[in-house]
């Protein structure tokens, strides 16, 4: 697909159609597996529905984009794959293309942005190995996009576009094809996770022309939410600013190829928060068995806003398992917080002897526990300031809290959530 010469976007060409959904799942071959398609106990109960996830956490590389960049690879001429491709992704279109390369046997140059999960870092080049070299650029997926533009442009390498080219959609298209086949029926409701659009776009493609009643919602992270801006404004538009936490879908800027798809199809674009996608990573671990990345659980967490009826089929894509187990700290502290069970608060406490222990027996309740205290300065005889985490045993108990917090002694500044001071902690 060409490219503007001056910002190295793709220049929209032919949309894929459902043929080309089909003719993709034949390239695929050896490059990625056939995922299950599972019903799951816990959705299905909360909301009188049947629910079932497509687990392309499962997939060869634990995401589904390995389906985009092997369709992309695999339909190279013979002189294209001899040039090499480039890439820019935030982890798993890396592995995808890694993969693909290995497999195809076609070199490549990765460029990943320097916030990637350091197992994601690794998995693109135990997948690759000699075939592929990483190169980091950027902070978020535009940076390293925009390096992997000029890289194209210098060396005369492909560009295997994430998500914002014909043929990595229709690859991306293959989920639900596939998912549909497995169900033996279409769904009443079929729910994806959004980045730049790229399997929204593929699943629109094959749905709106095998089966146009299936309703298609698609979910952005509140922080991140590049479509519904565009759809807002009627184009693509750059956010000016990122919420890097669910990197797999940290894009700030939807697709030009993409966009027009969505825009054109009618389908629902949906937020949720950061926090609400915490609890849902969790719910899914320890009741589900299921080990999602953030943006694998985006459309499971959208699920119960969704008015989803009773007795309707839904199927929910779990697109991508590459999560660092060093990021679980963060994603349950995230997930208290916005349970409302873990709060913040900047306490002058005296510096006289008991002070402490005043505040632990007469302020905090039966069930609280103090996660965190940290004196912020130690500028003053009389007082000392000090950061109190506090993880409550019901969310209901609050409002006893912060009364006795009134009465007591010590002056009491509650953190809000969106407060600065929340980087220290989060």
């Amino acid at each position: 697909m060409p490219a503007d010469r001056l910002t190295g976007a793709p220049v929209p060409g032919p949309r894929p159609s459902a043929a080309d959904v089909d003719a993709a799942a034949g390239r695929l071959g050896a490059t990625a597996h056939v995922t299950p398609l599972r019903r799951n106990r816990r959705l299905s109960d909360l909301l009188g529905a049947e629910v079932h996830l497509k687990r392309e956490d499962a997939q060869t590389v634990r995401s589904y984009k390995v389906r985009g960049a092997s369709n992309f690879i695999a339909a190279l001429s013979p002189e294209q794959r001899a040039s090499g491709v480039v890439c820019a992704s935030a982890g798993n279109h890396a592995q995808g293309v890694a993969h693909a390369c290995a497999t195809l046997g076609v070199r490549a140059r990765v460029y990943l942005p320097r916030t990637t999960p350091r197992q994601k870092r690794e998995r693109v080049r135990d997948l690759g190995g000699e075939w592929v070299e990483v190169v980091l650029a950027g902070d978020i997926y535009d940076g390293a996009a925009a390096a992997a533009y000029a890289d194209a442009e210098r060396t005369g390498a492909t560009l295997v576009h994430a998500f914002d080219e014909p043929r990595t959609v229709a690859g991306q298209g293959t989920v639900i094809r596939e998912a549909v086949g497995q169900l033996g029926a279409p769904p009443d409701v079929v729910v994806v996770p959004v980045g730049g659009g790229g399997l929204l776009a593929g699943t629109i493609t094959w749905l709106a022309e095998r089966h146009p009643r299936t309703r298609i919602v698609g979910v952005e992270p509140a922080g991140a939410a590049s479509m519904v801006a565009a759809l807002d404004a009627g184009m693509p538009v750059d956010l000016p600013q990122v919420d890097p936490f669910v990197d797999g879908a940290a894009v700030s800027r939807a697709g030009e190829v993409t966009f027009p798809i969505v825009r054109d199809s009618g389908c629902e674009v949906v937020t949720v928060s950061e926090g609400a996608v915490c609890v849902e990573m969790l719910a899914l671990y320890q009741t589900d068995g299921i080990i999602a990345e953030p943006a694998g659980a985006l459309a499971t967490t959208a699920l119960p806003d969704l008015g989803v009826r009773p007795g309707q089929s839904v199927i929910a894509v779990v697109s991508g398992g590459n999560n660092d187990v060093t990021r679980y700290a963060e994603v349950v502290e995230r997930a208290l917080v916005h349970e409302g069970r873990k709060h913040y608060f900047l306490v002058e406490f005296p510096q006289e002897p008991g002070a402490l222990r005043r505040f632990l027996d007469e302020v905090l309740g039966p069930d609280d526990d103090i996660t965190l205290f940290e004196y912020v300065k130690h500028n003053n005889r009389e007082t000392g300031p000090a950061l109190v985490g506090i993880e409550l045993g019901s969310p209901a108990t609050l409002p006893g809290l912060l009364a006795r917090m009134e009465a007591a002694p010590p002056h009491v500044e509650r953190v809000p959530p969106d407060s600065p001071l929340f980087r220290f902690v989060l």
